[in-house]
């Protein structure tokens, strides 16, 4: 039995390690202000940043409307960005719905192209398709399931004249609403953002979101753009900002502002969710960077280890005060992570001891679940 605890005791005293760092790395990264800029700095009224929003879909007919009414109300000069849309075979109306849109906002620079799969990553095809043919020297993209804000780009444009960046991430949160299903999502949303701006602060980035993701058309030329990931059908975020740091680390940058913040909806069933995170699990074995192989294996662990304890507790091979000890110490540095991001994306936590007593289970299933499953890209998102 002692050796079971001081088991427990290492990989929990790990843990606390890694998640103390990116709490510690979260407060290094400041909030970027704008406009306020400081003083002999470029004025963000002059050289506006041309923009190509990039936005891969299929089958997003419902969710399609509410992304666009958002990038109808973008403060920006229509001159400087244009929209391609790359539909990936979808079987609905999305396609209608976009044209439609295209009617009623004329002076919006629209594309859509046809997806054209040359490899077993639909998205990142998609991707590279459209970066082809862009006109603007950045690329920003976003998914079909999400809103932006109005002043979206104008930050991202102030940010880029005042900084050397040629890749910048930003956030992304869900709404604050629904039930333990959304709730459950939203507390996940608060660890992995958490986990991405404190990876940025410890300069280990190596986690971002698509959703909310920009480049230089330069930088993804540089970087042979998904050359030797995409056989992997997710991570067209994650691998091509791991090849960044690589290369030019420099260069990467994480944009802190409300303003930026790109609002995604939260999958509508546990299946649809345990799916998604599948979907991200199964990079992980990829990643270049060795903190963050290091810092999954961690929270691997942590998290099957306390349903092992509960199994233990059943043979008397453990007792319930260490197991209620090292659940009491997660929950807390996790709660501290989730707070610092909360006070950033400003998200419900009405769920926080719940969604934790949850976690472990749901976690440790799609760990296990993506080292022998398979999955496709959105695939069943057919509404």
């Amino acid at each position: 039995m002692e050796i079971i605890n001081l088991l427990f005791i290492l990989i929990f005293f790990n843990y606390v390690f890694f998640i103390g760092l990116l709490i510690w790395g979260f407060s290094k990264v400041k909030t970027f202000s704008h406009p306020e800029l400081v003083e002999g700095q470029k004025s963000g009224s002059e050289n506006k940043t041309g923009f190509s929003i990039v936005i891969p879909f299929r089958n997003e007919e419902h969710n399609l409307p509410d992304l666009l009414q958002s990038l109808a109300q973008l403060k920006y000069s229509k001159e400087q960005f244009e929209i391609i849309f790359v539909d990936d075979a979808s079987k609905d109306n999305s396609v209608r719905v976009i044209n439609n849109w295209r009617m009623e906002n004329p002076w919006i620079h629209l594309t859509i192209l046809d997806n054209v799969r040359v490899s077993k990553s639909p998205k990142k095809d998609a991707i590279t398709r459209a970066v082809m043919i862009a006109k603007h020297p950045w690329i920003i993209t976003t998914d079909a399931d999400c809103m932006v804000q109005p002043e979206w780009l104008s930050v991202y444009d102030t940010f880029i004249q005042n900084n050397d960046a040629e890749m910048i991430a930003g956030a992304v949160r869900f709404p604050t609403k629904g039930f333990l299903l959304s709730h459950f999502q939203q507390m996940d949303m608060l660890s992995l953002q958490g986990a991405s701006i404190g990876s940025f602060g410890l300069e280990e980035a190596f986690m971002c979101n698509g959703a909310n993701f920009a480049y230089t058309k330069t930088l993804f030329s540089d970087l042979k753009g998904f050359h030797g990931n995409n056989h992997i059908a997710s991570g067209d975020d994650v691998f091509l900002l791991q090849k960044a740091i690589a290369n030019f680390p420099e260069k990467v940058r994480y944009l802190k502002n409300q303003s930026t913040i790109v609002t995604t909806k939260p999958e509508k069933s546990w299946f649809k969710l345990f799916k998604q995170r599948v979907r991200w699990a199964s990079k992980a074995s990829a990643y270049q960077s060795d903190f963050a192989k290091g810092m999954a294996i961690v929270v691997f662990l942590a998290n099957f280890m306390l349903l092992c304890g509960v199994f233990l507790l059943a043979f008397d091979l453990m007792q319930w005060q260490l197991l209620l000890v090292l659940f009491a110490v997660k929950f807390s540095v996790d709660f501290i992570l989730m707070f610092q991001a909360n006070r950033f994306l400003k998200m419900a936590m009405y769920s926080v001891v719940v969604s934790s007593l949850l976690y472990p289970v749901f976690s440790t299933l799609v760990a296990l679940y993506s080292l022998i499953g398979g999955f496709e890209w959105k695939r069943e998102n057919i509404k």
